[in-house]
């Protein structure tokens, strides 16, 4: 299938044939949302604890004497019960990630490309590169797309320099290396905005 190449200008300067068993495949919003579980668990720090009783201080020997007193029978001043005792039962360091295999991140990755691409919510474009660093030059020509957010792809291990200064400053804009794309941030923005020397290399990645 054939899909045009733009400008910034959103002129239409070519033409450019993509991988239909990537960005035309059926869409499985149940394998999209498992891969973003799978991101979310991944990036949770995990690192929230409480103290039990061998941590908590206080001592292990009876605080009073078993029968005589009228007080129930306690064996420690360190159960939960007690003022200053441990916590019953709480949050302790842990690795909340969980694993995905390799073929479905690859299909769920595939079926958010698709998703986006049967919205016509991807757009390639020939070159990210731009005359200056102004961000009021490059928010002018952006408006050419009338986007509410937007993900832009680039396919060099670098983004422009100018590129990468003039986005900085415009919000909702964020920029990715093809090396880096997800399942998350393409359903996240509205607008995926692909430089044309990435697809190659992102049809690599997932066939």
């Amino acid at each position: 299938m054939k899909k045009d190449i733009v400008n910034f200008e959103n002129k239409k300067i070519n033409d450019i044939e993509i991988n239909e068993s990537i960005f035309c495949l059926k869409v499985f919003p149940d394998l999209i949302h498992q891969y973003i579980r799978f991101q979310n668990a991944k990036s949770r720090q995990g690192s929230h604890k409480t103290k039990t009783r061998s941590e908590v201080n206080g001592r292990a020997k009876k605080p009073f004497a078993q029968k005589g007193t009228g007080n129930a029978r306690q064996g420690s001043s360190k159960p939960p019960h007690f003022r200053g005792g441990a916590t019953s039962m709480g949050p302790v360091v842990r690795d909340h990630s969980f694993n995905l295999n390799k073929k479905e991140k690859k299909l769920a990755l595939k079926s958010a490309l698709s998703a986006k691409f049967s919205e016509d919510s991807i757009i390639f474009i020939d070159s990210f590169k731009v005359e200056t660093h102004k961000t009021k030059n490059l928010n002018s020509k952006l408006a050419n797309f009338n986007y509410k957010s937007a993900l832009f792809v680039y396919g060099d291990d670098v983004i422009n320099d100018n590129f990468k200064k003039a986005s900085s400053n415009i919000p909702r804009v964020s920029s990715l290396s093809h090396k880096g794309i997800n399942v998350k941030d393409i359903i996240s923005y509205e607008k995926i905005f692909i430089e044309v020397k990435s697809v190659e290399k992102i049809s690599e990645r997932l066939s």
